[in-house]
Order: C-alpha cells, then structure tokens, then sequence
C-alpha cells in the first residue's frame, strides 16, 4: 500500500459511519432503559431512576443507625434481613397514576424489585435491631455486640 492511499485525516466520507453507529448505540442503550422515542432520557428523573433506596448510615460507639428511602412501598413489601455480617434491604415498589378526562384516560405504571446490602462488620446478637417504618422511611438501629465496641483501636498520630 502505498503513502497515498492512507488517509491522512477523517474524510468527510468516514463521518456518516461514526454519525450512524452513535445513532445506533444511544438507541440501544434508550431500548436498555426503556425509552419509547427519539428524544434523550434523562437519568435523573423520577421515571428512569433505578430502584435502589437511598440510605444514610450514621455510626456510634454503641450503634449503627440506618435510615432508608423507600417512598411509595408498604411495610409488608419490605424485607430487612442481617446474615454474615451483612444487612440486605429487600422490597417491591408498585406506583400507578391514573387521569381520567372527556377526551382521554391516561394510565402509567411503575413496579420493581430492589435489593440494597450493607456490610455492618458484624453481627448483631439476637434482638439487638430496632426497625420502624413510617411514610416511605425504614429507620434501624442496630446495637453493636460488645465484641464489635471492643475492635476499635484507637491510632495514635505523632509530629514527623
């Protein structure tokens, strides 16, 4: 092959390819997530938004206290389990939204499985979680075994 024959820069010719596999590769990514048209999804709405509860962890010396987001799920949909050390937040959220009109009658329908694992870096003795639910917030309190408070180990830092 010759010196002549290498492209010496993208032609206008090569731009169509690249023009058509992005086409291609955000609608298979909108198929992905379930976009019904051409326009762009945006990732933080609340249609698109993945289920997966948000959480706030806070620690004390005697406790780890979890607060979780699961707006729109019953108590019974939830499942809240501790195995190895692990805490696993299971659950189904099922959200519909109806608008009759005269003219139309418009239905939407959200439902989903999620599941959140934390790791504690213990174990909690039996009995020793307290776990409240009200309006769309799960709140545990897990007390740590004397074991757990007993690991920690205090670095002391000195001057260089």
């Amino acid at each position: 092959m010759s010196r002549q024959s290498l492209p010496t820069r993208l032609s206008d010719a090569t731009f169509p390819f690249f023009h058509s596999l992005q086409t291609e590769m955000n609608q298979m990514f909108d198929r992905f997530r379930g976009a019904q048209s051409d326009e762009p999804v945006d990732m933080f709405s609340p249609l698109t938004r993945p289920l997966f509860p948000a959480v706030d962890i806070a620690e004390t010396d005697e406790a780890v206290e979890i607060t979780a987001e699961v707006p729109g799920v019953e108590k019974d949909d939830l499942d809240v389990s501790i195995s190895g050390g692990v805490l696993t937040l299971k659950g189904e959220k099922g959200s519909d939204h109806e608008e009759k009109e005269k003219d139309y009658h418009l239905v939407e329908r959200r439902y989903g499985a999620f599941r959140r694992q934390i790791p504690l870096g213990f174990s909690p003795e039996d009995g020793a979680v307290d776990a409240k639910f009200h309006d769309g917030l799960l709140k545990l309190r897990i007390a740590k075994p004397p074991a757990a408070k007993a690991a920690v180990q205090k670095i002391s830092i000195s001057n260089s």
